[in-house]
């Protein structure tokens, strides 16, 4: 099995900071290398026709025939180096006067008219011997006794291409060097600058299922690691809650379960330690059966408290017609209700922003209880009444009024006011529970009433918020 290899982002940034700079500085280099060579090409052309110049006006003012044969080591002297070449000819004759030294072939090139004045441009760039450039310029000069000559002189530009070659070599080298460097010095401030990251990894590292509790701390951490510290909190406190949740299900469900359990278990091993007629084995038989009904609908509603996803719950959430949703339940709880004398009046306007699933539950829960102790004879009462705030939904129906020290106990798991109830198969004290898990769900608010006999359920499902 292949397994990606993971490279460190600190090496990472490290070698990105190691390129950028050679790039920079090998392009400034570059840059600076044009324009310098630039410059020595505009310096050595500048010699040349300085020479040029200086061998017109020589040869212009002077006994020219005189000067070429007695002093021709002055046209030596003005080359200055062995690299330089000297020629003066009549046209179409032999060279009266060559300084060659380096014996360098001298190419051909028109020379420039008497009265022209020499520019850049005059002069010819070539080659030259292994890579070194050669630069020439021709001019014609009117010598009087001689009439019409051609001096041409040129340059091999062999200091000029070992100035350039070693410029180059120092950009190469500088901009490695300078590369190197902030490779380890950005390597060593991005080491320190992901210490904050480090000690929180080590932190997070040391958090379990033990100290849940436990945050991470974002006093000292950079401004740019506090959203990951702020969403790491709070996955914690999700992943708390949720442990929580699931621990109290757990013991919830060991405290429920175990005696109904042990009660099937005894009466079962009661019946057959002796012989019973058919009719006794029948009793047991559906008397099993009802409270496996009810151990079931335990389990369901508890799993459902267990399971219930609240991020799910609020991606959701839609706006739902309040009158369609009270019309719904009563519809559905009509028949229930006629077989205990009791008729259902449903109303309502505005608009509910929640979960439809999770609405109806709680509907369905807060109707269900209604129906189960409301007295015979009596309305059950389902009302919807929008506000400003929101949405109030409200369950009402006559029968026994509940004490008030009872009141704020209703929502809580396995709380049930009369304990003889505790064995009801219909019974199971979760559904008002169910309730406050989906109210809470919905950001809302959940409230009960009683008196004179009339019980009230109240929930508030908060508007949407644009």
């Amino acid at each position: 099995m292949n397994t990606r290899r993971h490279y460190s982002l600190t090496l990472r940034l490290a070698l990105i900071f190691a390129l950028l700079a050679f790039a920079l500085l090998a392009t400034l280099g570059v840059a600076l290398y044009r324009e310098l060579e630039r410059e020595l090409i505009m310096r050595d052309d500048a010699a040349l026709i300085y020479r040029i110049d200086q061998l017109r006006n020589l040869l212009n003012d002077s006994n020219t025939l005189d000067l070429i044969k007695t002093k021709p080591e002055l046209f030596q002297n003005m080359l200055g180096n062995r690299e330089s070449v000297l020629s003066i000819a009549a046209q179409g004759q032999q060279p009266l006067l060559t300084v060659n030294p380096g014996n360098i072939n001298l190419p051909s090139v028109p020379p420039v008219p008497k009265n022209h004045k020499l520019t850049f441009a005059d002069v010819h760039h070539f080659p030259g011997i292994n890579g070194v450039p050669f630069a020439t310029v021709a001019a014609s000069i009117d010598s009087g006794d001689l009439g019409s000559l051609q001096v041409t002189t040129g340059r091999l530009m062999t200091e000029r291409t070992a100035v350039l070659a070693s410029y180059r070599l120092s950009v190469y080298i500088l901009a490695s060097i300078a590369a190197i460097i902030l490779a380890v010095v950005g390597y060593l401030l991005v080491h320190r600058g992901l210490l904050p990251l480090r000690r929180l990894a080590r932190h997070a590292q040391g958090i379990g299922v033990g100290n849940l509790a436990e945050r991470l701390d974002s006093h000292g951490a950079p401004k740019e690691l506090l959203p990951m510290i702020d969403s790491f909190n709070t996955m914690l406190e999700r992943l708390a809650k949720g442990f929580v949740q699931l621990g109290q299900v757990s013991t919830d469900m060991a405290h429920e379960l175990r005696t109904p359990i042990n009660n099937l278990l005894g009466e079962t091993q009661v019946a057959l330690q002796q012989n019973r007629s058919i009719e006794s084995y029948q009793q047991l038989l559906a008397s099993n059966v009802e409270e496996l009904e009810r151990l079931a609908r335990m389990l369901d509603n508890m799993l459902f408290l267990a399971r219930t996803d609240p991020a799910s719950a609020l991606r959701q959430r839609q706006e739902l017609n309040a009158a369609d949703e009270v019309e719904r339940i009563a519809e559905y709880f009509e028949g229930l209700a006629g077989d205990v004398d009791i008729s259902i009046h449903a109303e309502g306007d505005g608009v509910i922003w929640a979960e439809p699933m999770l609405l109806r539950r709680a509907l369905a829960n807060l109707c269900a209880n209604a129906i189960k102790y409301g007295a015979p004879g009596t309305v059950l009462q389902i009302r919807a009444v929008p506000s400003a705030e929101g949405i109030h939904l409200r369950v009402s129906n006559r029968g026994e009024t509940i004490a008030a020290e009872h009141l704020l106990r209703l929502f809580e798991r396995f709380y049930r006011v009369d304990e003889s109830r505790e064995r009801s198969a219909q019974s199971n004290g979760l559904g008002l529970s169910i309730v406050a898990t989906i109210m809470q769900l919905h950001n809302g608010r959940y409230d009960v009433s009683s008196e004179a006999g009339v019980t009230c359920f109240e929930l508030f499902f908060p508007k949407r918020e644009d």
